[in-house]
């Protein structure tokens, strides 16, 4: 396979995660997060922020501010459509960042779709 991923999908960048880099809208919210994961770890800002809804996201987000990690492995744990225009995610995502050990970040994502695309809003609540 040429370019496998990023987004541990199994399937070839140019065939996964790159068309929506390029502004194809994600299908649901499962797709948009692993491109999201991708973005992050192709440090692609702009695209995170296009993403991310406007309601919380951050005001700017540079190149710098994606240096230092090392995104290694996503893996999804549950996908969960709640109606036509809400959704969970939640994942576990493995980094490095600098010489450190190996760590995990797990989160459960809300998304929301809105003019004909899936935005990131947040995690869920506990």
């Amino acid at each position: 396979m040429k370019h496998a991923c990023p987004c541990y999908s199994g399937n070839a960048y140019a065939d996964c995660c790159q068309p929506l880099h390029q502004g194809l809208p994600a299908p649901d919210a499962e797709r948009l997060m692993r491109s999201r994961y991708s973005a992050y770890a192709l440090r692609l800002p702009d695209y995170i922020l296009q993403t991310w809804h406007a309601e919380t996201r951050p005001n700017r987000l540079t190149q710098a501010d994606l240096q230092g990690i090392k995104w290694l492995k996503l893996e999804v744990l549950s996908h969960h459509q709640q109606d036509d225009t809400h959704a969970e995610v939640a994942f576990v995502a493995t980094y490095q960042s600098g010489q450190q050990k190996r760590a995990t970040m797990t989160e459960h994502s809300r998304f929301e779709y809105l003019d004909g695309r899936w935005l990131y809003c947040g995690q869920v609540e506990a």
